[in-house]
């Protein structure tokens, strides 16, 4: 369970970039809006403000602010008006 392969496109390193990240979860067969299109991450400095300043202005909030259960990175997820996904990303 949680296993993925990421591949990050993009110009230079991306802590000084945008980049690009794919991944592919391994064993998914099905997605609830296709099979197209999982999420996008956007990296932010704070992922409790974040969500809590999303929460504030009546957004939907799919996964509190917290670590990753694989890890340390502090994550959350959102989404946007039609449903997809948005996941924030603690600032490394």
């Amino acid at each position: 369970e949680g296993k993925f392969t990421l591949a990050f496109l993009g110009y230079g390193d991306e802590a000084e970039n945008t980049v690009l990240e794919l991944t592919y979860n391994w064993g998914v067969d099905h997605y609830e809006l296709g099979t197209g299109f999982g999420h996008i991450a956007i990296e932010v400095d704070d992922v409790y403000r974040a969500t809590e300043a999303i929460r504030e202005r009546g957004g939907k909030i799919i996964r509190d602010a917290g670590p990753m259960n694989a890890g340390t990175t502090i994550i959350a997820f959102v989404a946007d008006p039609d449903g997809y996904e948005i996941e924030l990303i603690g600032a490394r």
